[in-house]
This record gives C-alpha cells, structure tokens and sequence, in this order.
C-alpha cells in the first residue's frame, strides 16, 4: 500500500538483535513537535510494563508525547517491578538522544510474555535507531513491530489538508478489547486532546474492537495516536464543523489495519464478515456476532468449507443476546466473488436451498454471513478468519 507521510514526523525499524534470525525487531517514530495524544489499551487485568506506564503518562492532565519506541522479541509482560524499570530506562535512553523527557516517550513491547527485556541490546537497538529516522521509514517501523505476521500492515488517508498514517502489528491472541495488539497513528492535523480522545474511541469501538482471531486478549493490547499540528489547520474541537470528517477518516485508518490483522491471522485462508441485523439493540447484534465469529466450530467450517449452518445458529442462541428462535434468517454470501447471498434458514428452519450453492460460498477465501433476528433495528458486524491447522502448528511451538 502507498502511504502518505503525515508532516513532521520521522520514522525508523532495524535489526538489533532481539530476534533470534536477522527480521527487524525494534522501531522508533518520532515527531518533530510535541503532540497531542490519545490511547485505548488491552481490557486484561495481566497488564505488561508498558501498557501500565503509558496508561499513566496519557492520564496525566495536558499529557505530550514526542515519540514512540516499540520492540518485538520480549512482551515485558508479568516482569514485576523490573520490567517498569526496564521500560522506564529504554524511554530515558530514546529521550536523552532525541532531546525531549522520558515522559514524552511511549514505549510498546510484544513477544513472549514472562521474559525481561535484554536491557543491553535495547540499548544498542535506541542508539541505531536515532540516526535511521527519516520521514519515509513506514516500511521499515511496521515491518520491525512485527512478530508472526507474515506482512506489514500499513494505512493512509488524507483528508482535509492533514494525513493520517498507521501501522499495526498481530495476527495471533487477537480479540481485542479496547484496542489492537500494537498500532500507531499519526497524524499532521491539529486537534484538542478532547477532540482526539473522542474520535479515537469512535474509531477503535468500529474497527479493532469488532474483528477477532482466535478470542484470545493481549496482556499487551496498544493503539497510540499522535497530533502534531503540522499542517496547520484550524484547531478541531469535538464542536468543530470538520470534526466528523476528521473522525471519519480516522475509522477508516482504523478498519484498514484492523482487517488487515484478520487477513493475515495465523494460519488464516479465509476472511469471513459476519453481520447481525434485526437484533434489539446495536448491542445485541454485536453480541450476537461476536459469538458466531469466536467460536472455534464456526471457524472450523469456515476452512473447511462446510456451509454448516446449524453451528452459526447455535452460537447466536448462546451469545446472550435477545434471541427469538422463530424468527431468525441465515444468508451466505461472497461480494468479493459475485455470489449474492443465498437464504439457507428463514423463521429459524433450513430452506431446501441449493446445497452445492451454498458450499460454493463457503469456499471462497472472502465470505459473508449474514444473520437476520428480526427484532429491531439493531445491527453489527464483526470480522473473522478460520481456524487450520496451521494455527495450532504455529501456537505449540511458539517459544521453540
């Protein structure tokens, strides 16, 4: 994907060695300016080091941010007192070259959790990174936060005058909860902490939050975004006639990395969009989706492609949403392929459909299911991918 470099920013990813083989696996981006900042991080109660340092450093009031240094290879997760230590010191380490506080530095761990971070290598990593900043080093800082992904994930829009840029990491323990695995926006547009905050939080609640890969939420869950002001539009507030336009653009930064993360889920051949209407409430239909997109039945069928629907049904009645069985509808359908839904359930009961059609549909590597309750006006989508082989291969021998 081409991306836009947002102005003001410089941004790099190397080798240093936290890695066993030669992959990059440390990245720093840097802004010119002080930012404007705003943060949603994992909802697991097993937080690393740094979710709980920059959880702190964002909640304080009139909160900057300079840069941000993220490393692969360890998840400074369950680490204690010495893992915030470690974090501490590779943020004053990155502050003293860049010339700003540690404070003003946010720092993103991912790998393995339990193990400390290798405090020298670190070093070494921060003292390279400072002289490689540059403003079209993208490619390099997504490919260096990345772990079992097998492709960098990457996503720009330009909107109004300003740009907005980020990358994001994952493809395994992927159900967020307030935010993806690892990702960082940036953007050129000036906008008040409030106004960020709240467009985030919007974007995040449609994007990150509404894709899954196996279920499973990161101690280490991070979305950092970064305003510089750069491009010098007029301030946007949460009242600002542009400010919607701004919000907008964000999500679709968001979705892009967000569904890029789905694509890419460890051992994943299938994409499916699994969308609810007709529920009590947007609430219902997200739980009802979420449900059919988690469970490992469903996604077993997706890689097989079995158009079993029975599975699908009985996760909607599980979900804990408002559910009337009489009512429920069940569509399989394939927009990427041309193949428009097909009715396989109406009033809860199979229709003598067309077998071989909707095995047709399952097949595809892109596949919609969509679910009607017939309840209300209430609608969600969630996105998903299957569950192969592949995945338990790569999940048992993951620290090998």
């Amino acid at each position: 994907m081409t991306e836009h470099m947002p102005q003001g920013f410089r941004l790099a990813g190397l080798h240093c060695g936290l890695k066993r083989d030669e992959r990059k696996d440390i990245a720093l981006l840097v802004s010119d300016a002080p930012c404007t900042a705003a943060g949603v991080f994992t909802a697991n109660l097993v937080k690393a080091a740094p979710v709980l340092r920059d959880q702190a450093i964002l909640a304080g009031h009139g909160a900057r941010v300079r840069a941000v240094l993220a490393n692969t290879g360890s998840a400074n997760a369950c680490t204690g007192e010495p893992g915030l230590r470690d974090a501490r010191t590779s943020a004053e380490r990155a502050a003293a070259l860049l010339g700003c506080t540690p404070d003003e530095v946010l720092t993103l761990s991912t790998g393995v959790i339990g193990l400390p971070l290798d405090m020298v290598v670190m070093e070494q990593g921060i003292a390279g990174l400072v002289p490689a900043l540059r403003p079209d080093g993208w490619a390099d800082a997504a490919a260096a936060i990345m772990t079992t992904d097998t492709r960098p994930k990457l996503a720009s829009v330009q909107q109004g005058g300003y740009t907005i840029t980020g990358i994001a990491k994952g493809a395994g323990m992927i159900a967020p909860n307030m935010a993806t695995m690892l990702s960082v926006v940036l953007t050129d547009a000036a906008i008040t902490p409030a106004a960020l905050d709240r467009a985030l939080r919007h974007a995040v609640d449609r994007s990150f939050n509404a894709v899954t890969v196996d279920g499973d939420t990161s101690t280490n869950d991070t979305l950092a975004l970064l305003a510089n002001g750069a491009a010098g539009n007029a301030s946007l507030t949460p009242d600002s006639a542009d400010f919607m336009a701004f919000q907008h653009a964000l999500t679709t930064v968001c979705l892009s990395l967000a569904q890029q993360i789905v694509r890419d889920g460890e051992g994943a051949t299938k994409f499916a969009a699994i969308t609810v209407s007709g529920a009590a409430s947007d609430a219902d239909a997200r739980l009802a989706a979420k449900a059919v997109a988690h469970s490992p039945l469903v996604k077993t069928a997706l890689y097989g492609g079995d158009a079993n629907w029975g599975r699908i049904l009985a996760a909607v009645g599980y979900s804990g949403a408002q559910v009337d069985p009489d009512r429920v509808a069940l569509h399989f359908g394939s927009a990427a392929f041309n193949l428009t839904p097909l009715q396989v359930v109406a009033a809860g009961q199979p229709l003598p459909y067309d077998e071989a059609a909707a095995t047709a549909r399952f097949t595809q590597p892109e596949i919609e299911v969509l679910i009607e309750l017939g309840l209300g006006a209430g609608q969600a989508t969630v996105w998903t991918c299957d569950l192969s082989h592949a995945y338990v291969d790569i999940n048992g021998h993951y620290r090998t």
